[in-house]
């Protein structure tokens, strides 16, 4: 890689692994909703003058039913759980639960696809990627509770499911610009909810701040650091971050919040990390000859899959 293609791919790890933690901090004071209206909220702010200065605007909400579906199962959905489940289970522990949605992303795309098969090396990932999931449950269950642990198993699966939505019907679009509409239309959906819920008084700095880095640093930007790193050094490349924000995930939740590193989350980590790497890397390799960096389909179809990391 280029030394700018690691510079936006170390820029992204960081932003991509420290919205669990961001997360964490936020929902101490604000209610799930209003967290996520303000963070689409911001994002779309940032992001739509973008679109509208490249007139992509209406072509882009002609599209609209395609949108709003990755909408409710990118961003509307998950980012309510998750931001619930965080009340209940560490911040560290829900970035390794979502570092399991490449395993789910896998099988999904393995099933749909007649054309390509399950082989040996990938069920042998989606195995040990499910060991790791056992492991860390059920080693560190004590540190949340069901409810929030099926919270994060529907966050997963929407990561997973959503970026088809992009792949077969949106992939035409600037990736981009389908981000900001989406954030926005987000926004809009949460903000009777989200506005009702704030809080009487001012939160605390702390949670400001939270706020002001999930929407402007985890979002906007990283939206945009993604797919200039797509650019640079292509689709496949660029989804590496998925393997490496879960460990920035742990090591802001255990250093900055004082979260517990167990037995757990050191089996977990492994075993998660090493079957998604399995259980992709196949397909990641023969792909990589027919990706261009500049082909505009590929930004679309893989955002999501590493915005699994966006929390």
């Amino acid at each position: 890689m280029t030394r700018r293609g690691w510079i936006l791919f170390v820029a992204l790890c960081v932003l991509w692994g420290i919205p669990y933690l961001l997360i964490k901090v936020a929902v101490r004071d604000l209610s799930p909703a209003s967290l996520v209206f303000l963070r689409t909220a911001t994002g779309a702010v940032l992001l739509l003058p973008f679109v509208l200065l490249r007139g992509n605007l209406r072509p882009v909400l002609a599209r609209w039913r395609p949108i709003a579906l990755f909408t409710f199962g990118e961003m509307a959905v998950p980012w309510l759980l998750l931001a619930d489940a965080e009340r209940h289970v560490t911040s560290s522990l829900a970035g390794l639960v979502i570092a399991a949605t490449p395993l789910v992303g896998a099988l999904a795309s393995r099933l749909s696809a007649g054309h390509e098969p399950l082989g040996a090396r990938r069920m042998s990932g989606l195995a040990v990627g499910l060991a790791g999931v056992v492991a860390l449950l059920g080693l560190d269950l004590g540190r949340g509770d069901a409810r929030a642990v099926a919270e994060l198993a529907v966050v997963v699966l929407g990561y997973a499911l959503a970026p088809r939505i992009v792949a077969r019907r949106l992939s035409d679009l600037p990736a981009l610009d389908v981000v900001a509409v989406s954030l926005a239309m987000c926004a809009l959906a949460y903000a009777p909810f989200g506005i009702a819920q704030l809080p009487a008084a001012w939160p605390p700095a702390e949670a400001l701040g939270a706020v002001a880095g999930l929407g402007v640093l985890c979002t906007a930007l990283a939206f945009t650091l993604f797919f200039q790193l797509i650019a640079e050094v292509g689709p496949v490349r660029a989804t590496v971050v998925a393997y490496v924000n879960p460990a920035v995930a742990v090591a802001a939740g255990v250093t900055l919040l004082g979260e517990p590193f167990t037995v757990g989350t050191a089996v977990g980590f492994a075993l998660i990390l090493g079957g998604s790497w399995l259980a992709t890397s196949g397909a990641a390799v023969r792909a990589r000859p027919a990706a261009p960096a500049s082909a505009p389909a590929a930004p679309g179809a893989v955002a999501p899959a590493a915005a699994e990391r966006a929390g």
